[in-house]
């Protein structure tokens, strides 16, 4: 028996093996983990429906939330849900794709959403829905799609043009789609641990890197790179989900509730997130330390021709149905 075991037998699963008399008796309670700070999209996301769920029980379900990896460390807290040690969990979507749900990993591939409508459109949609439908056999039940938004690229060169990436040390979350979108453009994909990365950009460790506006702004990263292109190429997300098991055993009327709670949690989540990284270009604008570089439409053009072919070579990883379903749906049902 693991560590990870034997703590998640001693934190969580008694919760599956109350009875519905002791259910009627104590609140039930949600043990809601996040490896962010609390003042983050997810963590004020995670905030609002522990404030939302616990409202509309009527206090019948008491919600716990731990930021910031208290409970479990990043790679230990998919496990930790499986085996009931938590009952919620907001991992990155690129989480799924190790764990044998390959399908996640079509939000990785760059360009593939042209804009927030379209990613409503998958999100929201049958092809959404489907994807979470993957998760059942692993245990796991997917409630809400979260936005961390979308990405930008900063090196310490000026990135406007395919043949800048060449050579250069890109770091990168761990992801097969990703690695082939680095190599497509001609540079050195590098998975570091996201708070190794001001470290690695201050030593020369890595050259540059891919993330949201608000990411790199938190950790400071526009203090050490010198220029930040506004690409808008790829997309960070995340999947809220919980014990498939926990979530079943739920009363009916207690899982409507908690719908509704995880609805208002998402938008507000979402809006967080929009607002969040729209304040932290204007302040790493303001800040003068980086300078921006906005992609003329030859140069965009030029960008999505070279990373065309990792769309092509992902296929038969990540399917080509569900490349062909999530186009579409991005565009809103037509080819």
């Amino acid at each position: 028996m693991t560590t990870l075991t034997r703590r998640a037998l001693a934190a969580g699963t008694a919760l599956l093996l109350l009875s519905g008399a002791a259910l009627a008796q104590a609140p039930i309670v949600i043990k809601f983990s996040h490896v962010v700070a609390p003042d983050t999209p997810k963590g004020r996301g995670a905030d609002k429906f522990k404030e939302l769920a616990e409202k509309y029980t009527n206090g019948k379900v008491k919600v716990e939330v731990y930021p910031n990896s208290q409970l479990f460390k990043d790679k230990e807290e998919v496990e930790a849900l499986q085996l009931g040690a938590v009952q919620m969990l907001a991992p990155s979507l690129a989480k799924f794709g190790p764990l044998g749900a390959k399908e996640f990993e079509v939000f990785d591939l760059p360009y593939i959403l042209p804009d927030k409508a379209a990613l409503r459109r998958v999100t929201d949609g049958a092809l959404g829905k489907r994807l979470f439908d993957k998760l059942q056999s692993k245990g796991i039940t997917g409630l809400a799609y979260w936005d961390n938004g979308f990405k930008v690229m900063s090196a310490n060169k000026p990135l406007r043009m395919p043949a800048d990436f060449r050579g250069l040390k890109m770091r990168i979350q761990s992801s097969k789609v990703l690695e082939a979108q680095f190599r497509a453009l001609g540079a050195i994909p590098q998975v570091m641990a996201f708070s190794e990365v001001y470290q690695g950009m201050q030593t020369g460790v890595v050259d540059g890197s891919e993330n949201t506006p608000s990411n790199m702004f938190t950790q400071k990263h526009h203090e050490v790179q010198k220029y930040i292109t506004l690409s808008d190429h790829g997309y960070i997300g995340y999947a809220v989900i919980t014990n498939k098991k926990f979530w079943d055993g739920l009363p009916a009327e207690i899982r409507t509730e908690l719908d509704k709670a995880m609805t208002e949690a998402t938008s507000y989540a979402n809006q967080v997130a929009d607002k969040d990284n729209a304040d932290a270009l204007e302040e790493m604008k303001k800040s003068g330390k980086t300078t921006f570089i906005t992609l003329t439409p030859d140069e965009k053009a030029a960008w999505k021709t070279a990373l065309e072919p990792v769309t092509a070579d992902m296929a038969k990883r990540v399917g080509k149905d569900v490349i062909e379903e999530f186009q579409k749906e991005a565009k809103g049902g037509t080819q």
